[in-house]
């Protein structure tokens, strides 16, 4: 099984919570693979520099992102699934009706979710803001 790992999953597996020791298990077993989008290497780097991380935690930052596949955005595929997910999202894909009032996304959460789609994997996150594509595109472990 292939993994997807949200932003604040890399955040827990960073400080070590429980929420990450049990994402770093559950990756680690059957030695998947683990991918990230370059949009969640983006907002981590980005959070790094907002909380002004020092020299040893920005070094634990680049080993950590060394262990994935990174996803790069220019990919005709991923910019059909991130359209496909919005639309769905907002209830206006004819073909895949969402059954549910619109879901607002956020940008980097759809590309994301692309991404997510887009390899087969499963998404972990600690939100609920993918709960209504579990089962739809891609199946989504909350570890909260």
């Amino acid at each position: 099984m292939n993994y997807v790992l949200d932003t604040n999953i890399l955040i827990h597996i960073l400080t070590g919570s429980e929420i990450g020791i049990e994402a770093k298990a559950k990756t680690q077993k059957n030695n998947p693979y683990l991918i990230i989008s370059i949009v969640t290497k983006a907002e981590i780097v980005s959070i790094a520099k907002q909380r002004r991380w020092g020299i040893r935690k920005l070094a634990e930052l680049n080993s950590l992102l060394e262990e994935f596949l990174i996803i790069p955005i220019d990919n005709d595929e991923l910019v059909e699934a991130y359209a496909d997910i919005d639309a769905y999202s907002q209830g206006k894909l004819n073909e895949k009706p969402l059954g549910q009032s619109s879901r607002n996304m956020g940008k980097n959460d759809l590309w994301i979710a692309a991404t997510a789609y887009l390899t087969k994997s499963t998404l972990l996150t600690t939100d609920n803001d993918f709960d209504h594509l579990d089962a739809a595109y891609f199946p989504v472990e909350n570890l909260n």
